[in-house]
This record gives C-alpha cells, sequence and structure tokens, in this order.
C-alpha cells in the first residue's frame, strides 16, 4: 500500500444535544484487515456500536478523537466548534492522511485534501468507524458527565433534548456540562 492511498474518515457525534462535548473522529481503514457491519453509527445497537468500536481501534491503520468541550461551543457556535473537533481529530492522527473524505456538506480546514460527503456515514466505511469512534467516545463522555451532576439523567439521553432531560432542566437548571447558548439552556438560566 502507498502512502497515497491513505484515506481518513472523518465523523462527529453531538452536535444537536444540550449537555456535553462534541467529539469528532478519523479513521483511516486497513483494507487488509476489514471489519464487517461498519454503518452509521445511529443504526447500530449499543452492544454491536461497542464492538465495533473495539474491532475499529484494534484494526485501523490510525484512528484519532478530537473534542470542543462546552466552553468553545458557546464561544463559537456547534458548526465552528464541530469542525475544530474534526480538524483536531485528523491533525491527531499518527498517519497523515493522503485525503479524507467528510460526513456531511461542510469541511473543516485540514492540511490534506478533503471532500464533503453528504450521508457518507451511511455509505462510505471508513465514514462509518468515524462515526462509530465518535458516537462510543462521546456517550463514554456523557456516562462520565452523569456521575459528575446526577439527576440529569445524562446516561441514558446522552445530553439530547429528550422530555425526561428537559424536565430535569426545569427543576433543577442548567449545569456546567450544558451548553448556554443552545435555547432550552438559556431559557432556563433565566428563571434561575
Amino acid at each position: 500500500m502507498t502512502l497515497s492511498s491513505w484515506i481518513a474518515g472523518v465523523d462527529e457525534a453531538g452536535r444537536g444535544p444540550l449537555a456535553g462535548p462534541v467529539v469528532a473522529a478519523a479513521v483511516i481503514l486497513d483494507p487488509s484487515r476489514p471489519i464487517p457491519g461498519l454503518r452509521d453509527s445511529k443504526a447500530l445497537a449499543p452492544a454491536r456500536r461497542a464492538a465495533l468500536a473495539l474491532a475499529i481501534r484494534e484494526r485501523a491503520v490510525a484512528w484519532a478523537v478530537g473534542v470542543a468541550e462546552v466552553e468553545e461551543i458557546d464561544a463559537i457556535n456547534i458548526l465552528q466548534a464541530t469542525l475544530a473537533a474534526m480538524a483536531r481529530a485528523v491533525a491527531s492522527l499518527r498517519v497523515r492522511p493522503d485525503e479524507a473524505l467528510v460526513d456531511g456538506n461542510t469541511l473543516p480546514r485540514l492540511a490534506c485534501p478533503a471532500r464533503a460527503i453528504v450521508r457518507g456515514d451511511r455509505d462510505v466505511a471508513a465514514i462509518s468507524a468515524a462515526s462509530i469512534l465518535a458516537k462510543t467516545t462521546r456517550d463514554t463522555m456523557l456516562e462520565a458527565l452523569d456521575g459528575l451532576y446526577p439527576g440529569y439523567g445524562f446516561a441514558q439521553h446522552k445530553g439530547y433534548p429528550t422530555p425526561a432531560h428537559l424536565d430535569a432542566l426545569a427543576r433543577l437548571g442548567p449545569c456546567p456540562a450544558h451548553r448556554r447558548s443552545f435555547a432550552p439552556v438559556a431559557q432556563r438560566l433565566l428563571t434561575f
């Protein structure tokens, strides 16, 4: 395999939640070590996602994760924070990719050529792998936040605006893990 064949798939998890970081992952798959069953992380059961994440870490040529914390999301907005997390993930790869294939329609600034692919997490194996790593990494982070901020249910809803999360937000007010620039949180800040 030549250097020019290193293709990194890039995806994120956590743009829509009211709490926690946005996490991106970059993965360069090894064609000689295929990983059956890769697909968009949202289409996988949690146990299958976890098993695939382990396989990706073991068999990929390289993988890395980039994070943008709540404070950064509030300071520069969720899109810019997502792009920053993606750029961090690609920059952290131990193998420099020849090209990055990024899920979605907006590209981060990268040191390599890149293409945006709408629904790439469904159609491109390397992006599916990145989707799985980003999701499993973020889920683990939200489970840890659940221990730091009990009562919000972060381990169950992972920060998404479910009825249970909105109810906890109304009862308890925002905690430091909440994104203050998101409307439901900003509205609660006015009453606390």
